[in-house]
């Protein structure tokens, strides 16, 4: 059963972070032509592009991409909830729901600052794909970079914002142990 459960949460934790890499994307101003774009557009269009017939943007903000974020997060959670045999009040599954979308996005973020950093050692690969990477991360590192200075011309923002990120991990899953 433990490998089934887990075999659910790589699927569904998966698929959350690709719609929330596409927001991440929007909210960026990425290259859509870049093929790491074009994947995640594909990947979430099928279900994006229903929602938005009844649920408008806000702004630059584009809501039904997080609606189907926050619906892919619920069903996780009532998927596991009817496994386990357990109910639980709305409130508290709507607030895992949005602790879960944010340790989501956590690990989404983590992941692609490990991408930039080890691309980073190869700049004749993947080039495309580091591009996008760049024009995700650098918004969040610019404003470390201001504050500490590069050292021998090695770039350590990138570390200062993964030791961040572990923390903010840390502090979630402190507070909710073995539900995330």
């Amino acid at each position: 059963m433990l490998a089934f459960n887990n075999l659910l949460t790589f699927l569904f934790d998966t698929y959350v972070m690709i719609v929330l890499a596409r927001l991440w994307l929007q909210w960026a101003r990425a290259d859509f032509y870049n093929p790491l774009s074009q994947f995640v557009v594909k990947a979430t269009q099928p279900l994006v592009a229903p929602l938005r017939r009844f649920i408008p943007s806000v702004g630059a903000f584009d809501t039904a991409t997080f609606v189907l974020a926050f619906l892919v997060m619920l069903a996780k959670f009532i998927v596991f909830f009817v496994i386990g045999g357990a109910m639980l009040p709305v409130l508290s599954t709507l607030i895992l729901v949005l602790f879960g979308l944010l340790k989501s996005a956590f690990w989404l973020l983590f992941i692609i600052l490990i991408a930039n950093m080890i691309l980073s050692f190869a700049p004749h690969v993947g080039a495309s794909v580091r591009y996008v990477l760049h024009q995700l991360t650098d918004p969040l590192l610019a404003p470390i970079r201001r504050f500490l200075p590069t050292l021998g011309g090695l770039d350590f923002s990138p570390l200062i914002l993964i030791l961040a990120i572990q923390f903010a991990l840390d502090l979630i899953g402190q507070y909710l142990p073995y539900i995330l």
